[in-house]
């Protein structure tokens, strides 16, 4: 392996920094009565029809088992040759965003290799996007997806990272296509990793998400951009979700489900809660 190496940032923070906690958690959001119910068995030989995820960003003690629904729903599927997982920048603001071409990320679960060839592509494909793991280091939106998939799928899962700052219609457009064409007739799948409304009252999120999330069952990708700015609600990944579903459909995508919706409040009762979704996309 060759390429520089992405630390964890976050580890001891929003996931545990140590190997066994870390896996006896991921294992608890599986069994979580708020998550899928059970620990999910990779089918090998599953359908692979799932292009696109949607999958939560904060802390595994108050979003795993919304990422856990989305994962159990990856591993029925099968196993897919690599993973793009595309966030949002929340602390520095790159024109352009980020991108890593070589060598790997590292979590308390070991290394997970960037599949180069496919990254390149997306790369000379999105000349605005620093190739730049320094500007990747600190951003926790791509890390929180890591452990959940080396859990699932070992040391053959590749991926490539993609961090966008720009939200609007503009950039998805540019992303999702990017991403499509440089993934076409390949087995990928792209995790859209967001939040979705951030402290409101419970009632107000679950109004305000559960109505953007007919964007993504429907697959209105701008629409999703252009209501959420409209009614000023503050799910933070609005692009990265319109790129996903354009990336999807640029890949076959006809489909999208909702797998399930719980918000922070759920967990500790609290005034003002964050959302998480949890959907897939499919062909």
């Amino acid at each position: 392996m060759t390429g520089p190496i992405r630390e964890s940032a976050v580890a001891g923070q929003f996931y545990p920094g140590n190997s066994g906690s870390l896996r006896r958690e991921i294992e608890e959001s599986y069994r979580s009565p708020l998550g899928p119910g059970a620990l999910p068995v990779v089918e090998e030989t599953g359908p692979r029809r799932i292009l696109g995820l949607v999958s939560p960003h904060a802390g595994y003690a108050y979003s795993g088992h919304v990422a856990a629904t989305s994962y159990a729903a990856l591993a029925a599927d099968g196993r897919p040759d690599t993973v793009v997982v595309l966030g949002f920048t929340h602390r520095s603001r790159l024109t352009g965003g980020a991108l890593q071409t070589s060598g790997a990320w590292r979590t308390p679960l070991g290394d997970t290799q960037i599949d180069e060839s496919l990254a390149t592509e997306v790369a000379a494909r999105l000349p605005e996007m620093a190739d730049n793991v320094v500007a990747l280091s600190g951003e926790h939106s791509l890390e929180v997806q890591l452990p959940f998939l080396q859990h699932l799928y070992g040391d053959k899962l590749r991926i490539v990272p993609v961090m966008m700052d720009d939200q609007g219609v503009e950039a998805a457009r540019r992303v999702g296509a990017a991403l499509a064409a440089a993934a076409a007739g390949q087995d990928v799948v792209i995790v859209a990793s967001t939040d979705m409304s951030h402290y409101v009252p419970a009632p107000v999120a679950r109004r305000q998400d559960l109505h953007l999330a007919e964007f993504v069952r429907t697959l209105d990708a701008e629409g999703l951009i252009r209501e959420a700015h409209r009614q000023g609600i503050t799910m933070c990944g609005t692009g990265v979700t319109a790129a996903m579903i354009l990336a999807a459909q640029g890949l076959g995508a006809t489909r999208g489900e909702i797998l399930a919706y719980h918000h922070s409040g759920e967990v500790t009762p609290m005034s003002e809660v964050v959302g998480y979704l949890s959907a897939k996309v499919t062909k």
